[in-house]
């Protein structure tokens, strides 16, 4: 069983998986719940409408600006950021009381906002997902189906410059066409290393 090679109440890790759009994050994700991988999710907000079969709480917390901005003037966000003209944030409250009772806490956070995480919790872990080529990125953006032609060579040109950051991960992991499986492999080798550290992070202090 995975569980058998994490002991998260030691000391519990901040794990941050980002990448490009397209990469296969929402896959990794459920694929890794799908393998029994111990985490506490949480979800992004955002401002923007559900895409079709995705529920409010399960895959983002679904918000109108207004009550977006709320939680920006209460202090109520990890980070906040406008990507695509859509705001997008992570709740704090729920990281900090997963992390204080001894869980992983994994986000999913573009890579705008895991710069913004790392400057005030510089234990985290941060994995940059990515496809195999700019050529099977495209394929799966416009594959799609809910972005106009516009809206797909703007996540395009974004993702392209976001390739340049990789080096700020810790860790960069290829979710090949096909190869998602191995992707969720990467993943939980890294995170068995992490467990594994004779010094551990401190996601906290």
């Amino acid at each position: 069983m995975v569980n058998d090679f994490f002991n998260p109440t030691f000391s519990p890790l901040l794990i941050v998986l980002s990448g490009t759009a397209g990469a296969g994050k929402d896959s990794v994700i459920r694929r890794m719940r799908e393998r029994g991988v111990p985490f506490e999710f949480v979800v992004t907000a955002t401002s923007r409408t559900p895409r079709p079969g995705e529920q409010n709480g399960r895959d983002y917390l679904f918000l109108s600006a207004a009550e977006f901005q709320t939680m920006i003037r209460n202090d109520e966000l990890l980070e906040h950021a406008v990507v695509y003209n859509q705001h997008k944030g992570i709740p704090k409250k729920p990281v900090l009381e997963a992390l204080g009772s001894g869980r992983d806490v994994l986000l999913r956070v573009d890579v705008q906002g895991t710069a913004t995480i790392r400057r005030q919790y510089p234990q985290a872990v941060t994995i940059f997902l990515c496809a195999s080529s700019k050529e099977e990125l495209t394929r799966r953006l416009l594959r799609r189906g809910a972005d106009s032609a516009e809206q797909v060579a703007l996540r395009l040109r974004t993702a392209l410059e976001e390739m340049n950051r990789v080096p700020d991960f810790d860790y960069r992991v290829v979710n090949a066409e096909g190869g998602l499986d191995e992707a969720v492999d990467a993943i939980i080798a890294i995170l068995r290393a992490e467990h594994a550290r004779a010094t551990p992070r401190k996601a906290i202090s």
